[in-house]
């Protein structure tokens, strides 16, 4: 990936990442504003063939190309299947056979398999003289064990391997693998260069700025609702539809993406309730703000429910009881007034 085609506040966070040496780099930030995009791009820059000045990767040599096509023999990219799948990298062919055989579905977690192949990995010779990439996303998603499996070929590569890791939850990581990484934290973009961005991608302008609040702030998810049909209308009404215990107003949305909204939502409510600005809603499109405890409550209960809303046992049911949980929090606030 050249630096041309990232996202313009990225440009310079690869710059600055070109300039250090390191063989393991710890990419971190929060979701939606360009991790993998990082990543990807300082992986390309150092396999490049025709390096730019600025040492980023040119977008043209036969490198960058294989890496283009998700084929280059020195890249090795550590991802969970279905990430895997959504961003058109190949799996190796059992794991695509048990798949298609439908053995199993597409793992979710980095497998312990898929790890020690990419230490056999790092342990050969480079095919095409630049050096080898592991790169990993999200790294998080590394369970105890496929952590543990990366830590010995981390703390002491072969070779001429270098290691990025990307994450949204570097909390989550073992203190063994931050402690073997050098640590970078992506910047937050301006809203103004979002928005711009956003645009230049065909996202209606006055659209705009509505999914970037909805995606609070973070660029790459306010284009995912975009291309997923999110309508800046529909969103505004969403908390005064929940208050009324309308489950219309969610029945497009998947499980996942119900807790995710109403997560936001609660959000809001709580901000509002201490004097603060919400950050997903518009101020006008909130219903009286709840006593503290009936938001806390609520917010205990959307957290357990994220947990299993990728797996839920009736989705349907788990939309209404979602729905109904909303309406009965949001309308303590009424039933307190005099």
């Amino acid at each position: 990936m050249s630096a041309e085609a990232l996202s313009p506040w990225l440009r310079r966070p690869l710059t600055e990442l070109l300039r250090q040496r390191g063989h393991a780099w710890l990419l971190q930030g929060p979701s939606g504003i360009g991790q993998y995009e990082l990543a990807l791009a300082l992986a390309s820059a150092w396999l490049c063939e025709q390096p730019t000045e600025e040492g980023t990767a040119c977008g043209n040599c036969p490198s960058c190309h294989a890496i283009e096509v998700r084929t280059h023999a020195d890249l090795c990219v550590l991802m969970p299947e279905v990430a895997m799948q959504e961003l058109g990298w190949p799996l190796d062919e059992k794991a695509q056979a048990d798949i298609d055989d439908k053995k199993r579905k597409p793992s979710r977690e980095i497998r312990v398999e898929a790890m020690r192949d990419a230490v056999g990995f790092a342990q050969r010779t480079s095919a095409r003289g630049r050096g080898k990439v592991v790169l990993v996303y999200p790294a998080e998603r590394m369970n105890t064990i496929t952590a543990n499996a990366l830590l010995k070929t981390l703390e002491e590569p072969v070779g001429d391997v270098r290691f990025v890791l990307a994450t949204e939850a570097a909390w989550q990581l073992l203190p063994t693998i931050r402690s073997r990484c050098l640590g970078f934290t992506l910047p937050w973009p301006e809203t103004a260069e979002a928005q711009a961005w956003l645009v230049a991608l065909d996202v209606p302008a006055a659209d705009a700025a509505a999914l970037l609040r909805a995606a609070g702030g973070r660029p790459s998810d306010a284009l995912r609702l975009a291309r997923a049909g999110q309508s800046p209308k529909a969103w505004a009404l969403l908390p005064k539809a929940m208050a009324r215990g309308d489950v219309g107003a969610l029945a497009d949305h998947a499980p996942a993406q119900a807790v995710g909204a109403l997560q936001k939502l609660c959000h809001d409510l709580m901000a509002v309730g201490n004097g603060a600005t919400p950050r997903f809603f518009d101020a006008a499109d909130l219903p009286a703000a709840p006593p503290r405890l009936a938001l806390a409550r609520w917010s205990k209960s959307l957290a357990s429910a994220a947990r299993t809303a990728e797996h839920p046992f009736n989705a349907g049911l788990m939309l209404e009881a979602l729905v109904s949980e909303a309406r009965t929090t949001l309308n303590s606030a009424a039933r307190r007034r005099p």
